[in-house]
């Protein structure tokens, strides 16, 4: 609250200042100016889940299904495919004209080697891979995805509309070590990267791709034709909150992805400026444990800071506005089938059962290394919050402020905190890869396999099997509703509740922005 309250002053006091400058684009070229909800340094979305290195896959690379609107799957790249009779083999054709930025076809191999490669790192696509007998091109523009058993969840898996999202490379790129990152950034999308352009800290570059050749059908979120109908779009760097609205509100950037809830009403004030509601099915906020090093290593430490926390507490300091944040303790999400209601815990602090699990744990005073990503207005205000929560029960915590980047990569470091590790950060997922089990990155007990944090459960896993491989409804849903259970019995991570995500745009001079789990940028036009 004191920082709501520390930012308003501010605001008030302010907001007649200049915006940074930002430089002119080209003469001529018809430029989308925004402000991502964080700065680009890691530019590979496989070896990544991170949201804005997400946003940028999107932008470079295009998908072989993708979802509606209606959240059905839909062809993108695919022309058509067709399922054998016993459920086993899938094939896929691509459609005419598809051509990677440096004007070479796209082929069936490119499909394959990038399909192998997102299926090492998603939760989904382990599962899919693991199902899998044989992956082949079998013409230049069809492959096979040949099962092992049947896989109700193939279409899900290669649709899946957020991290990792199964982006198409070219197979050169996607031969690259999974576990290492890319250093050629060659798609097939609706724009190409501008890396000679590109300044981190400062400003993101995309031009049209001329080349691209959109599906003939109406957009609709993520699926459809993406138009393309601006020349140029460009990520600029503005990391204060104040600064960002002052720059929208005196044109010198079109759009705001997500501006923070304390700031809405002096965007509401501008008739020239609307709040845009982009992500009306919401996001999940978590606080992630490392599983690999005490004290989380111990079920019991991981339950004494379950227990120790309320969520609205959380809510309160990042989202401000109860209007259009949730709280929920349910793992796979409140408003999905899989909605399941777990009492007090996480709404109401039992510090008494947290100090006694903590003892019984053998916690040893050694301060634990809490991650602070300064910059992500999604998650900024949190760790403070964890911090206090904590400490009320027992816990030190070390809480060290860096940028999102630098969490970025550090998360996806084993080792030991006192080594450049960690012990707990804070994220947000989008709830259309939290509702279900095979798709919930933070569910997989996949040891090595598992997403940052790598928890080892074995029978976390058999149940993601089952759920995967299960064709009745009503035994999918009793699986899924096991697996929410083993999430809070383990405490595998902690939910921290769900929020709407609003970005603010000039009304007097864009529109089109679609709406949807996922920022896009195709479909908007420029006055």
């Amino acid at each position: 609250m004191l920082n709501i309250l520390r930012r308003r002053v501010v605001a008030a006091a302010a907001a007649c200042l200049m915006a940074l400058p930002i430089a002119a684009a080209p003469a001529g070229a018809q430029t989308l100016k925004l402000v991502a909800h964080s700065d680009l340094k890691v530019l590979d979305p496989i070896w990544t889940t991170a949201f804005i290195t997400r946003n940028h896959g999107y932008m470079v690379y295009d998908v072989l299904f993708a979802k509606d609107e209606q959240l059905r799957i839909q062809p993108q790249m695919v022309d058509k495919y067709e399922v054998s009779a016993d459920k086993l083999t899938w094939t896929f054709t691509l459609r005419d004209g598809l051509e990677w930025h440096d004007g070479t076809p796209v082929t069936a191999e490119d499909c394959v080697a990038s399909l192998k490669r997102w299926g090492a790192r998603d939760a989904l696509g382990q599962q899919l891979m693991a199902s899998t007998s044989e992956m082949k091109a079998v013409a230049a523009k069809t492959f096979q995805i040949v099962l092992k058993e049947p896989f109700g969840l193939v279409l899900d898996a290669l649709g899946k509309p957020s991290s990792n999202v199964p982006f198409m490379m070219p197979k050169r790129v996607a031969e690259t070590d999974p576990f290492k990152q890319i250093d050629d950034y060659t798609g097939s999308g609706p724009f190409i990267f501008k890396k000679d352009e590109w300044k981190p800290g400062e400003k993101i570059v995309y031009v049209k791709n001329p080349k691209y050749k959109p599906r003939p059908e109406p957009p609709s979120m993520l699926a459809g034709g993406k138009v393309v109908k601006i020349d140029r779009v460009e990520w600029i760097a503005i990391t204060d909150p104040l600064t960002a609205v002052n720059a929208l509100q005196q044109g010198e950037i079109d759009l705001i992805e997500v501006p923070v809830p304390d700031l809405f009403p002096m965007l509401k004030a501008d008739k020239n400026i609307s709040l845009f509601g982009w992500n009306a099915l919401g996001s999940q906020i978590i606080m992630r444990f490392n599983h690999l090093h005490p004290p989380f290593n111990n079920v019991k430490a991981r339950q004494a800071a379950m227990y120790a926390i309320a969520q609205e507490d959380f809510l309160r300091a990042q989202v401000g506005d109860p209007e259009i944040y949730r709280v929920c303790n349910s793992p796979l999400v409140c408003g999905s089938p899989y909605e399941k209601s777990y009492g007090n815990v996480l709404i109401k602090p039992d510090l008494e059962k947290a100090r006694q699990l903590l003892k019984e744990s053998g916690y040893d005073g050694t301060p634990i290394v809490m991650m602070q990503a300064t910059d992500l207005q999604s998650s900024n205000q949190l760790p403070p919050v964890g911090k206090q929560a904590l400490e009320k029960v027992g816990f030190k915590v070390d809480l060290q402020a860096m940028d999102w980047q630098t969490v970025v990569s550090r998360r996806a470091k084993k080792d030991a905190p006192d080594k450049g590790g960690w012990n707990i950060f804070y994220t947000t997922t989008v709830t259309v890869d939290a509702d279900n089990p095979a798709g919930n990155s933070f569910t997989s007990g996949g040891c090595d396999k598992a997403w940052f944090g790598w928890p080892c459960d074995p029978e976390m896993e058999k149940l993601r099997s089952s759920y995967a491989r299960e064709g009745d409804p009503e035994k999918r849903k009793q699986i899924a509703l096991a697996v929410s259970d083993r999430v809070m019995e383990q405490a595998s991570y902690i939910v921290l509740g769900q929020y709407k995500a609003f970005g603010a745009y000039r009304k007097d001079r864009i529109s089109g922005w679609l709406a949807g789990p996922v920022p896009v940028w195709w479909n908007i036009t420029k006055k």
